[in-house]
């Protein structure tokens, strides 16, 4: 057996479908880096620190509010530090702590992974697309592969 599936399978002694799952420790690390951005957040910040305007124009559609929030729910579960310089006006400098560091090897295959395979996602998305008009498969509908 692959050490991926020993992964999943010792993740799948957690019911997915069950109201105690968000009890589940890979489920609720998941929740907050699966998230739409905080991965585009850590991946800022992996090269060097950010000012909160410096985020804000990184990733240009995140509206000041979700920056906002998505950088308290970092600093919260420890994966970015909040430094605050004595200035007038107060500055504000964002970090990855040692564990946000500790992310990115893990977080650089996903990134691989997803260049690797856009082409193919593309064009996987192109193909159902294309069967708008026609019935699409059941599984396709429902997920299920």
């Amino acid at each position: 057996m692959s050490n991926a599936l020993r992964v999943i399978e010792r993740f799948s002694q957690y019911p997915l479908g069950e109201s105690q799952s968000v009890h589940c420790p890979v489920r609720d690390v998941l929740d907050r880096i699966g998230d739409k951005w905080s991965m585009l957040m850590i991946m800022a910040l992996a090269t060097r620190p950010h000012r909160f305007s410096e985020l804000h124009r990184a990733v240009h559609d995140i509206s000041k509010r979700m920056l906002t929030q998505t950088l308290r729910d970092l600093e919260r579960d420890g994966l970015i530090t909040r430094h605050v310089f004595p200035t007038k006006p107060p500055s504000v400098e964002y970090r990855l702590a040692p564990l946000g560091q500790s992310l990115l090897d893990p977080m650089a295959g996903l990134v691989e992974w997803a260049d690797r395979c856009y082409g193919d996602i593309h064009a996987a998305r192109a193909r159902f697309d294309g069967m708008s008009g026609e019935a699409k498969p059941e599984s396709a509908i429902q997920g299920v592969g």
